[in-house]
């Protein structure tokens, strides 16, 4: 096994790219004839097969195991059994219930969440043509071996790494590896070693698709040791983000059973200390430890969350793992990629530079100078231009019913959309000039051409890179209605274009028989120059807005990608990632850094450019010990490693593959970085209200605790019984909290810094209100038990004045955790309505559990007189007050 894992080593560490094929084949040991059958045999035993592995598989009972291994989970299933051994059936049922639904629900969450690795294998090619000993064979992609050399067709699935060797119009789709929208023109010729990626055009990589042509390579890599094979072992040993909710959630646990165990413990010494009898004070302080433990929050956060993931569907944002919601609101840094997010992933034509004269191409035409332009004059140097695009071309666009349908390359399509917004059909242009032959595209001539009939003769139009085309140009002579154009103008007017970020073609034409032959022979002469067209994939109409709002929210947005880095730079701009004077590091720059130099450089830069997996990934982990929380977009093979390594992947649900989808947390259905940041409003939304329930809870059990404590240490005979204390936490904080999981968004949240991580599930603010909350509950409810027995009521009538007016508290203190800022009373109390008739229920069952026999018998009730009502309405109104004025002082 070792000799095998450095042989792959051997493979991963060469640069088959900055080597001549000769040269491979010669290190390979082997030549274009192939391998024979006893050397396949040898190398397969020396690097073993061309696979890649799924990773050890979690069982089925460590992922239930996991759901419960939670410090309020183990705090509940205590409480659970103590109610079980003094037989509270009721309250143990109720406790039961949320630890199995909270562990039914993360089991499935996580249960799906191991898959990345598995749809990664599905992207390998199950056969592939090799030439072995000088015969073509199809052989199972698993038995290739480095010195094989495969054979590639159009339609083809890349079955290795390949050196190539021969390319004929070879195009291969290498979008999930590069991100680069555009299938890649393939070489042979060798590549600078520190090449990216994305420019290593003599190679071709496993997963990838042949688009256009066919070719042949040798193989250089195979199984781990290929570049899908290193995003294999990244994704394997990357340990995916704990999210800030369960961070936060486990420290609010500790802290919470900690409390509520000396306070349980307090009060059972206390009250033997003062003389109650030992059974009784057991049993409230058991009563009093579940009534104060919140045993209801695990099923509020569920639901909270469960309700956030229903909005974000209907905002073309779905959830794979729930934890991911709220991850999103504490987001401090997106990296995002760029095309197809930013971008329209549509390369559109946006300038045509003809006689001299730059068009800006707008959605309905062109426009010059400020001036539309309603049509365009045939042998005008504008409608030449656009009709060399449109006959040099392979690409097709069709009119459907209700839009535009278009097969080809994208650079081709844009070209037809250019002419078709001049009037101009490639069907009606192609019966004024008839087709006689078709020069596709080739990358070592970087230029495609057409030939067609013309009054008798042939014309030639030719398209293509603008220094080949120049070169090709008599730029004295020039057709009818061209201008003539010095050399030098037209490689500056080129460079313009390609300094902001547009993809230059040039144009050209001759009318001759013999420009026509020279062309079928390889060695274009005689033509004119026409001008340019300068196209790219434009920003996403909302792009703009909301980055824009991301900063608003304080979430610092950077833009990592397989493109050019001047194009990254203009789309930056043009969003609002990067200001006019900032710059782009790329891959190679990257890589040579150290990391303290690199986290020098994250402070000041937001573009990254020509950036390959293991870069990413290191930016994501980089920015993580930084202490950021990181929302990464991505939509190929390439983007999992760093999906999986941010505390949330955002994959593309149009764009994106299996890969990608599986490693995230979160897929976008409409590929649109505005999702994104609607996402993040929903993330805010669901913690605010996590935050809302568990300020209700912790206020109304500290109330609880001080209005015990302060009875046993006044000697006053217990306020409450313990089944009342357990019904009290049962028919108002079962219902009330859940009901504020269903809380819409507040607008002025979506405004502030994100949340520090440290920061618990309660800030400072809540933990002193909750206390306040707590002395009021408290202090108003023994104000009533004592008017009670002053009046001369029985002791179980006091009892239940006060559970009355703790109960009534609540359903009046709910409506203050609505918003921590904003004033109850400038609230529509209908916007939730499931806390309006939620706390008209739990009022409805208090009442009517005080008429209802069984009810009385089992929690000492009786009804209670009109008197006493007009008492404890004031009293507990007066919660309303308090909070209110708390919130004029600390707002």
């Amino acid at each position: 096994m070792g000799d095998t894992n450095k042989a792959i080593m051997a493979q991963v560490d060469r640069e088959w790219h900055a080597i001549s094929n000769e040269e491979a084949l010669t290190v390979l040991e082997t030549d274009r004839g192939g391998l024979s059958q006893e050397q396949v045999k040898n190398r397969l035993e020396r690097y073993g097969p061309n696979i890649i592995k799924k990773g050890k598989e979690t069982s089925v009972w460590e992922i239930l195991l996991h759901q419960i291994t939670s410090p309020l989970i183990y705090v509940l299933l205590g409480a659970m059994a103590i109610t079980l051994a003094i037989q509270h059936w009721a309250d143990a049922i109720v406790i039961g219930i949320v630890v199995v639904l909270n562990a039914v629900i993360g089991f499935i969450q996580e249960y799906r969440a191991e898959n990345a690795i598995q749809a990664l294998i599905h992207l390998s090619a199950p056969r592939a043509t090799v030439r072995r000993q000088g015969h073509h064979q199809d052989v199972e992609s698993s038995q290739l071996v480095p010195g094989d050399i495969v054979l590639l067709e159009a339609g083809d699935i890349v079955p290795a790494d390949l050196r190539l060797l021969k390319s004929a119009r070879l195009q291969i789709d290498e979008s999930l590896l590069t991100g680069e929208s555009v299938p890649s023109q393939k070489t042979t010729s060798p590549i600078d070693g520190d090449a990216p990626l994305a420019d290593r055009d003599n190679m071709a990589f496993m997963g990838t698709a042949v688009a256009v042509g066919s070719g042949s390579g040798v193989v250089g890599a195979t199984g781990y040791a290929t570049q899908m094979g290193t995003i294999a072992k990244d994704i394997l040993t990357t340990r995916r983000a704990e999210s800030p909710l369960q961070q936060r959630m486990k420290r609010f646990a500790r802290w919470v059973s900690l409390a509520i165990l000396v306070v349980a413990g307090i009060s059972f010494i206390l009250g033997l200390a003062l003389g109650e009898p030992l059974v009784d004070m057991f049993l409230t302080a058991i009563s009093l430890a579940v009534s104060a433990m919140p045993e209801g929050l695990p099923i509020v956060m569920t639901i909270a969350l469960a309700v956030s993931v229903q909005r974000m569907a209907k905002r073309n944002a779905i959830l794979r793992r729930l934890p991911a919601v709220e991850t999103l609101g504490s987001c401090t840094v997106i990296l995002t990629d760029k095309t197809g997010t930013l971008t329209q992933n549509m390369m559109t034509v946006s300038e045509v530079w003809a006689g001299d004269t730059l068009y800006n191409v707008t959605e309905e035409g062109f426009t010059r100078e400020g001036e539309e332009i309603a049509g365009i004059e045939k042998n005008t140097p504008i409608y030449n231009v656009l009709l060399a695009g449109i006959l040099a071309n392979e690409a097709i666009l069709e009119k459907g019913r209700d839009e535009l349908t278009a097969t080809g390359d994208p650079t081709e399509v844009a070209l037809l959309v250019s002419g078709s917004k001049a009037g101009l059909e490639k069907g009606e242009l192609l019966n004024e000039y008839p087709l006689i032959d078709m020069i596709p595209f080739d990358a070592r001539q970087l230029y495609s051409a057409s030939i067609h009939k013309l009054d008798n003769r042939k014309i030639v139009f030719i398209k293509g890179a603008p220094e080949r085309i120049v070169n090709m140009c008599d730029t004295q002579a020039s057709p009818e209605g061209q201008v003539k154009i010095e050399k030098g103008k037209i490689l500056d007017e080129a460079r313009r274009m390609a300094e902001e970020g547009l993809r230059v073609l040039a144009m050209a034409t001759a009318k001759s028989d013999e420009a026509a032959e020279s062309m079928v022979e390889g060695k274009p002469i005689g033509f004119s120059f026409l001008g340019l067209q300068g196209m790219m994939d434009p920003p996403r109409e909302d792009a703009a807005g909301a980055v824009s709002a991301s900063h608003r929210a304080g979430i610092r947005v950077m833009m990592v990608t397989g493109d050019n880095p001047a194009t990254a730079l203009v789309i930056a701009r043009k969003v609002g990632i990067s200001k006019d004077d900032s710059i782009a590091v790329t891959g190679p720059e990257l890589e040579a850094m150290s990391n303290k130099e690199l986290e020098a450089t994250l402070e000041r830069v937001n573009v990254y450019a020509r950036v390959d997996p293991s870069q990413k990934l290191r930016l994501v982990n980089v920015l993580r010990q930084k202490g950021e929380i990181i929302a990464v977009t991505g939509d190929g093979v390439n983007d999992a490693p760093a999906l999986k390594a941010a505390h949330i992947g955002t994959a593309m649900g149009k764009s994106g593959t299996d890969v990608a989808k599986e490693a995230s947390e979160m897929v976008i259905t409409d590929d649109n970085f505005a999702t994104i940041y609607a996402a993040v409003e929903e993330g805010r939304t669901v913690f605010a209200n996590i935050r809302k329930a568990t300020f209700f809870l912790i206020s109304s059990g500290i109330g609880e605790v001080i209005l015990i404590l302060t009875s046993l240490a006044l000697r006053f005979p217990l306020p409450l019984l313990p089944a009342q204390i357990l019904w009290l936490n049962v028919v108002t904080n079962g219902v009330e909290d859940v009901a504020l999981a269903f809380e819409p968004g507040e607008e002025q949240q979506y405004h502030k810094p994100p949340r520090n991580p440290k920061e618990g599930i309660l800030s400072r603010l809540l933990i002193e209100r909750s206390l306040i909350v707590g002395l009021v509950m408290a202090a108003g409810t023994l104000a009533m038990f004592m008017w009670a027995r002053n009046e001369g009521a029985s002791l179980e009538y006091a009892r239940v004045v006060s559970l009355t007016t703790l109960v009534t508290f609540q359903i009046f203190h709910v409506f203050n955790c609505r918003s921590n800022q904003i004033s109850i009373f400038r609230m529509n109390p209908l916007s939730n309505k499931f806390l309006f008739i939620g706390t008209l229920l739990s009022f409805a069952v208090h009442l009517g559990a005080m008429y209802f026999e069984p009810t009385q018998t089992l929690l000492r009730l009786e009804p209670i007189d009109l008197n006493t009502w007009i008492r404890i309405v004031p009293v507990a109104l007066s919660i309303l007050v308090v909070v209110e004025l708390h919130k004029i002082i600390r707002r």
